[in-house]
């Protein structure tokens, strides 16, 4: 095999560089390290991680290609800065963090490093769920008592409900088709009108607008529709016509000046103008 070939090799390409940002982050550290990456915990990098998993998701969603590189390394500072942590505590370090991924990839793609045999992706997703509450119910520890403790509660809000919602439909509970999910979400949202009666504890209705959100992103998963994706283009659709608003009122300082049925009135302006065919 010529040297071309084997440096070609990403495993061999990154052997080098990643074995230098583990060194990076075990000197920042270090007692005589960074003041800052020094007085890290696992609770304060936390929202970090969050943050960065978000960017991640941007600059796939804008073709980012560059950009989505430099996240990626962000993404990656997080599971070092995690492991040099654990490393120090004792815990466990990073060559066991990629040990257990390895492990963890070969027992649960048997169809590839095994004899079984799974001829599409959705054989392949059953091994994996089969496989997983094998892997649980054999931890010494799991101390699981229910179908749905696998879903950390850490999770986003929006990707948990969705996770929970798929967990119960595997032994049936579930709405039959999205009918039912519509007729659902008009009952939450009577109930919720309901809470907003004077004198209604506010708790109430937030626990109804709870009920709401679960709902419509149980909806979404039977549409087949990623409620994250759905609601971040929702997201930046209201960024564009709301700037299309700011434009046309000649700065946002002026939509302060300008009633609501004018501000509706642009509102409206803008949406027909992103909605119109492009002239020829």
């Amino acid at each position: 095999m010529s040297e071309s070939t084997t440096t070609d090799r990403p495993s061999q390409r990154a052997a080098g560089p990643i074995a230098e940002s583990i060194a990076i982050m075990a000197r920042l550290r270090a007692p005589d390290g960074c003041p800052w990456d020094r007085e890290q915990t696992f609770d304060s990098i936390k929202r970090h991680t969050l943050e960065e998993t978000y960017e991640v998701f941007d600059a796939i969603e804008r073709r980012d290609w560059p950009g989505l590189k430099d996240e990626l390394g962000d993404l990656l500072l997080q599971v070092l800065f995690y492991a040099q942590m654990a490393a120090e505590a004792g815990y466990f370090d990073i060559a066991d963090v990629a040990r257990n991924l390895n492990a963890k990839l070969i027992r649960r793609h048997p169809h590839i490093f095994s004899d079984a045999v799974a001829t599409d992706a959705s054989a392949v997703l059953r091994n994996w769920e089969l496989i997983k509450r094998e892997e649980k119910k054999a931890a010494a520890n799991s101390g699981q008592t229910s179908l749905l403790d696998d879903v950390p509660r850490s999770m986003p809000a929006m990707l948990e409900a969705g996770k929970l919602g798929s967990k119960a439909a595997k032994v049936g509970f579930d709405w039959p088709n999205a009918d039912g999910l519509f007729e659902k979400l008009d009952e939450e949202i009577a109930e919720l009108r309901a809470e907003l009666q004077p004198g209604k504890p506010t708790s109430a209705a937030a626990a109804e607008l709870g009920d709401i959100l679960f709902t419509a992103v149980n909806l979404a998963r039977h549409l087949k529709i990623d409620p994250e994706s759905a609601l971040r283009d929702t997201n930046a659709k209201f960024r564009r016509r709301f700037r299309a608003m700011e434009s046309a009122a000649g700065g946002h300082e002026s939509l302060e000046q300008r009633s609501p049925e004018e501000l509706e009135a642009l509102w409206a302006k803008s949406k027909a103008a992103e909605s119109a065919p492009e002239a020829n």
